[in-house]
């Protein structure tokens, strides 16, 4: 396959030479993804076609987020066609080689006869509306109408291991007494951490199960979902007195750092899945190559780490941690940082890559393989990688006393407030715009759970910089997004969580 990246210069050829581009939008620890290139575009005759008949696209959806939040159809992979002004024009998810042919004819024949014919072009679905419940108390209701009160956790599957309706459910119940939400934090907490969807072997969490009791994971292990979960699991710990949670977050940090770290500071964004290692006893894993690691340490992802691994430093009185976490944090900073422009969404090192190690194998010598990748720099302009760096570089400084840290959140907030905030309706789009956006990366989205967080981050720095224009930001942030709340069902759980926030520091 002569893949190109997403760029001006695909479409500009798919424009010059009249050709549908097909996009394909996948994640490298996803196992379908890789058994898509295995098969459909392995096959000698299908890549003819798609290299001759069509402009073909491949986009990492991790590297490049803002795309996949668009075009991504249904799941990973994506298998989109679109016209070469980057409308839909159709498309889905997996395609078999069988398959395959005969969806290339079809919208080879379709394009022919015109874009009616095609297709109408898909414009990006409108944000739900409607009335804020009348109360917190209305809100949390439906936030917990969700609960699986037969196998913990929130929402039909597949099934995630949601942080916020658990760390919900504990503030609520220390507030209130009421013992139905220390047991929906515990029967959650204990089926996540002691079930199909937990490692007992090499730890970490896997990103998500496709059956209600757990069953069935997805089992690739991210970075970000993992950080969540440690900050997560010892809180509980420690607000609801049991140790085993406690115990519980040790071995997802003792994951992280033996599968995820780079000696030299920060983070990979994933292990890939792998359903025949993962079934495996601790014996015969031995014998089997484990999952490569991405090599890509992304922005967002280490934030959060950063914040997760000192909190959890604190917690587990471990100055070996604390000392990994601020160095991952300045070189993240270092590699992707530039005045007045952000934070990049990923950078190359500036310094040799060194893998993680089989430490917990005896072989602290033996590099796991790394998912190949290309060197280079992310996208740039994404609020996700201003906000997760902002409240990491406010942890840092809540834990060293340092004011340089307090200067780069500052900084970064500065940055999203002047580039992605919408001043006519209140709160954040998800990206700056670009002069050479295409198709619906055109249309900025305002992403509700990134919202919530980005104004839990304002009310943070305006409370130790003293800077109202931070407060006002915080709660101009959540009016906007507030009629949304109750359309997602447990994640609306943000929402509360910020909102109490600010509650409190308003105070």
């Amino acid at each position: 396959m002569e893949w190109l990246p997403w760029g001006p210069a695909a479409f500009v050829r798919a424009r010059a030479e009249q050709k549908p581009v097909l996009l394909s939008i996948a994640v490298p620890w996803c196992q379908s993804c890789l058994e898509m290139d295995r098969t459909s575009y392995a096959d000698e005759d299908t890549a003819a076609v798609i290299n001759q008949r069509f402009v073909p696209v491949r986009v990492d959806a991790d590297e490049r987020p803002d795309v996949s939040e668009r075009y991504t159809l249904g799941g990973w992979p994506t298998t989109a066609f679109l016209s070469p002004g980057g409308d839909i024009l159709g498309g889905g998810t997996f395609v078999d080689r069988e398959r395959m042919r005969g969806v290339l004819d079809r919208v080879l024949a379709a394009f022919a006869r015109g874009p009616a014919a095609a297709g109408a072009p898909s414009p990006l679905p409108a944000s739900p509306s409607g009335d804020v419940p009348r109360s917190e108390a209305d809100l949390a209701r439906l936030v917990f109408d969700t609960f699986d009160a037969g196998h913990g956790g929130f929402g039909a599957p597949p099934k995630f291991p949601h942080v916020a309706p658990v760390r919900l459910a504990i503030d609520l119940w220390k507030e209130s007494h009421d013992e139905g939400l220390r047991a929906i934090a515990v029967k959650t907490l204990d089926a996540m951490g002691w079930g199909p969807l937990y490692d007992e072997i090499d730890g970490g969490f896997f990103r998500c199960a496709a059956n209600r009791d757990w069953q069935v994971p997805q089992t690739a292990k991210l970075l970000d979902a993992n950080a969540a979960l440690l900050r997560l699991y010892l809180d509980a710990g420690a607000e609801l007195g049991l140790s085993r949670l406690t115990g519980r977050a040790s071995d997802i940090l003792r994951y992280v750092q033996t599968w995820l770290s780079d000696p030299e500071g920060g983070w990979f964004g994933a292990q890939q899945a792998d359903d025949r290692y993962y079934a495996a006893t601790e014996e015969d894993r031995r014998l089997l190559p484990p999952p490569p690691v991405g090599a890509i340490p992304f922005t967002d992802a280490n934030g959060s780490m950063v914040g997760a691994a000192l909190h959890a430093a604190r917690v587990l009185d471990d100055e070996g941690l604390r000392a990994f976490a601020l160095t991952s944090l300045e070189r993240v900073l270092l590699a992707g940082y530039r005045p007045g422009d952000g934070v990049a969404h990923f950078s190359e090192w500036r310094g040799p890559l060194h893998p993680a190690r089989l430490v917990a194998r005896g072989d602290p010598s033996a590099p796991l393989p790394l998912l190949a990748t290309r060197a280079g720099s992310g996208a740039r302009g994404l609020l996700a990688d201003q906000v997760a760096m902002a409240a990491a570089n406010l942890d840092a400084f809540d834990a060293t006393g340092n004011v340089v840290y307090e200067m780069m959140a500052e900084e970064l907030a500065h940055y999203a407030i002047r580039t992605m905030w919408d001043p006519g309706a209140g709160g954040f789009f998800d990206r700056a715009e670009q002069e050479d956006a295409i198709g619906l990366v055109r249309q900025r989205l305002k992403p509700f759970v990134l919202n919530c967080e980005a104004a839990q981050v304002l009310r943070r720095l305006s409370a130790t910089s003293g800077e109202r224009e931070f407060a006002r930001a915080a709660d101009s942030t959540l009016a906007a997004i507030a009629p949304r709340a109750a359309e997602h069902g447990p994640l609306a759980a943000h929402f509360l969580l910020a909102r109490r926030q600010s509650i409190v520091d308003s105070r």
